[in-house]
């Protein structure tokens, strides 16, 4: 295992680093400092060869400049909140409201945007970089100072491993995610809309023409979201059901899973050869398509265009502070927030 480490850029007068862990097999990753972002991951298709399989930059201009969130991780609370506020303990909190009136992703100022402190942990077959931040009382009108970690392990079995790690003096919100496209293609090749895809889940969230939950839990029964048996993407992006031309022809819906830590998530693309399998102890997967990319940049050379990427987004549930009913993403003081996903990178 070897772990490298680099200037990628400057902001704010700090100096931001590229770390590339490199395993036995030659599968490589690249994160940052910034963001947590994951900017590279070279898996091996059906005849061995190495190619990205994600969207990202290579200038930290870029990615301040033109990111939809590529590879970063988002907090303090991953998706949307409706209105920019919520109530805990008879106090309301107003958050900054960045999209449609409503609070997306953590705000201006998510963790998405921030400078995390950088630790490298090596062992024998795998290799880690350790970020952690300080989330102070009141940044984006959250309360509670909140301690994160956010650790990638890359092990000898193209094994990506994500923990996250989290701790706050008040009672607070706190559900992250990490918003990685992926392209299976290798070196977006192609659009992912040849992709496979197996998701274990018989139930969706509806969701509203602002993106928000309704609140009603839905059946995948007959639908395009039925994943329970593999499907291509296609069939369901070029669908006419009510809830794909709502989310802008494609999918941006969350998915209740049925089970954890059980191949719960598999993705393939039969020319490359490649898989990947997602396992998590997270309650839903958000499934995003890609559909509000545009042609207004360039990713690496290639335009930028819907469908280019997906995001398997493994989190605790949208808006699930306005909806009782959904799992808690509530945090208690001196609570041990903890949540893992592993991402196994195969072949055919």
């Amino acid at each position: 295992m070897d772990i490298t480490k680099e200037i990628f850029g400057e902001t704010d007068q700090q100096s931001v680093y590229a770390f590339t862990m490199k395993n036995d097999h030659g599968m490589e990753i690249t994160c940052l400092n910034y963001g947590c972002i994951i900017t590279k991951i070279l898996a091996p298709d059906s005849e061995g060869r190495l190619e990205n399989v994600v969207l990202g930059f290579d200038s930290l201009e870029e990615y301040r400049n033109h990111s939809p969130y590529f590879g970063a991780v988002v907090g303090r609370v991953a998706g949307r909140i409706k209105g920019g506020s919520f109530i805990i303990e008879g106090r309301n909190y107003v958050l900054p409201k960045n999209e449609n009136g409503n609070h997306l992703h953590g705000g201006f100022k998510g963790f998405n945007n921030v400078i995390w402190e950088a630790k490298v942990l090596e062992k024998e077959n795998e290799g880690s970089v350790q970020f952690t931040y300080l989330s102070p009382d009141g940044e984006e009108g959250y309360p509670g100072n909140v301690q994160i970690s956010v650790t990638y392990t890359l092990t000898n079995t193209n094994e990506l491993v994500i923990s996250y790690k989290g701790k706050s003096d008040q009672k607070t919100l706190l559900n992250l995610t990490n918003h990685t496209y992926f392209n299976l293609s290798g070196n977006l090749r192609r659009k992912i809309t040849d992709h496979s895809l197996k998701i274990k889940s018989d139930s969706i969230l509806e969701l509203n023409e602002q993106l928000l939950p309704t609140g009603e839990i839905k059946s995948v029964e007959g639908t395009p979201f039925n994943f329970q048996h593999a499907r291509i993407v296609r069939d369901g992006i070029e669908s006419d059901h009510p809830q794909i031309l709502l989310a802008g022809n494609g999918y941006d819906h969350p998915f209740l899973l049925n089970t954890n830590h059980d191949k719960e998530i598999v993705l393939w693309d039969e020319e490359s050869g490649r898989s990947l399998t997602i396992e998590t102890d997270e309650p839903g997967v958000v499934l995003y398509t890609g559909n509000q990319l545009d042609g207004h940049f360039k990713i690496r050379g290639v335009l930028s265009n819907p469908h280019l990427g997906l995001c398997l987004e493994t989190q605790g549930l949208p808006d699930a502070i306005h909806h009782p009913h959904f799992p808690s993403i509530i945090l208690d003081k001196d609570e041990q927030y903890s949540s893992v996903t592993t991402y196994q990178f195969g072949t055919l």
